[in-house]
């Protein structure tokens, strides 16, 4: 199967972070009032979590757990305070906390996610909370330049931490736990998992909406099937395009820069690797209406999508996070809930199965950041800093708690296209 070719370094230099990201080298300015309030609210959080927070001043809170470091809390607080928990990642980018395990640590916070802003405190989230700019909603021209933002940074940079299939989904592995020469056949495990749920084989007029590096794409064509995917990153399809051509599948693969509600054509099937996380609430009806239109009558659709709990999905979509300011600006998770409603009430297709998989996706992460921390040097060399590397290292974390603490999942739907002509 193909493998990664060595590239020339492609990046968009906009600034010394990479990618046009805001530095938080400052903290932001804040009331006394502010500041006493969200420390007694803080303080009263993270007392009660198994956690042990050891404060510049000596102070000391938690019953109990992973290490969490505060090397200047009066920042931390500052942050916090007017910027919730977008500050509370940019603090760790700024150096202000650290904890040795980084990922057991968030795991902790990401189990109490519900319950870690006082209720009355959550009732009043509107007031407090950042709302999502504008400029992020994914039109068709907005989603162009937030796809931009992650995938165009550099090849280069993906290639640090991903394996040879240049795969940046969860991988399907055969147990656990997962070590690093198995992640490709993981990978590839799970697209032909996505194919065969979508009936892909010799002769199949397959549509991909996000193309990512081909994987897929190469994958499916070696099937057989006559590919065309789609794809908004202009760096994504340069090195896809040159991956096809090496397999020697150029007459079966049609890369395409085209938005998802720019597509044309009938096709016997769908595929989609979380791709609707990068689609936006307002736009999950548009997204479903295009695999319907677009699916042939018994026609089928695989979509693998990154989900979280209905109640923190209602609670949190207007608001906006940290991952979206610095890492996937428009992105929202759906609940499953909220993809069985949509494809119920704005579609003709039907979810004919349902199959979770989020340990191996905590398992991918975990491989992903090993990885990305292993290979400093070589992130240094394509231009990105310190602040960056934090920011990447914290996003993976992140990630790989989420998963682990049962607050992300990810799921391979099938849903399918009724024939009444038969």
């Amino acid at each position: 199967m193909t493998t990664a070719e060595p590239r020339a370094l492609t990046t968009r230099h906009e600034d010394a972070h990479r990618g046009g990201r805001p530095g938080p080298e400052t903290p932001p300015d804040a009331s006394r009032a502010r500041i006493a309030l969200t420390r007694a609210v803080l303080r009263g959080a993270l007392g009660r979590l198994p956690l042990q927070v050891r404060c510049d001043d000596g102070t000391r809170l938690g019953t109990g757990g992973p290490r969490v470091d505060l090397h200047d809390t009066d920042a931390f607080h500052r942050r916090i305070g007017v910027h919730g928990l977008v500050g509370f990642g940019e603090s760790y980018m700024a150096g202000e906390w650290d904890a040795p395990d980084l990922v057991a640590a968030l795991t902790v916070l990401a189990g109490h996610a519900a319950d870690l802003i006082p209720a009355p405190l959550q009732r009043l989230r509107r007031l407090w909370a950042l709302k999502q700019p504008d400029a992020q909603r994914n039109t068709p021209g907005g989603s162009r330049d937030n796809i931009s933002h992650h995938y165009d940074l550099s090849n280069d940079l993906f290639a640090v931490f991903l394996d040879e299939t240049l795969t940046y989904s969860s991988a399907l592995f055969r147990g656990f736990p997962a070590t690093w020469p198995t992640l490709a056949a993981a990978q590839h495990r799970k697209i032909d998992r996505l194919l065969d749920l979508a009936g892909v084989t010799d002769g199949t007029r397959l549509l991909e909406i996000g193309t990512g590096w081909g994987e897929l794409a190469i994958r499916a064509a070696a099937r057989g099937a006559r590919v065309t995917t789609l794809t908004l990153s202009h760096e994504q399809r340069d090195l896809a395009l040159r991956r096809v051509a090496r397999a020697g599948l150029t007459d079966r693969v049609d890369i395409r820069l085209c938005d998802y509600r720019e597509a044309e054509g009938t096709y016997d099937a769908v595929v989609s690797v979380e791709m609707i996380e990068a689609v936006g609430e307002e736009f999950w009806p548009a997204y479903f209406r295009t695999l319907d239109e677009r699916l042939a009558p018994g026609g089928r659709a695989a979509l693998q999508a990154i989900t979280m709990p209905h109640d923190r999905m209602l609670a949190s979509r207007h608001t906006h996070t940290w991952i979206q300011k610095y890492i996937f600006p428009g992105g929202l998770l759906p609940s499953t809930e909220a993809v069985e409603e949509t494809v119920r009430d704005h579609t003709r297709l039907r979810v004919t199965r349902r199959d979770a998989y989020g340990a191996h996706y905590a398992e991918t992460l975990r491989l992903w950041r090993e990885r990305f921390t292993a290979r400093t040097d070589d992130v240094d060399a394509l231009g990105f800093d310190e602040t960056f590397r934090r920011m990447w290292s914290f996003y993976l974390a992140y990630s790989e708690a989420g998963f682990r603490s049962g607050y992300l999942d990810v799921q391979h739907y099938l849903l399918t296209k009724e024939d009444f002509s038969r």
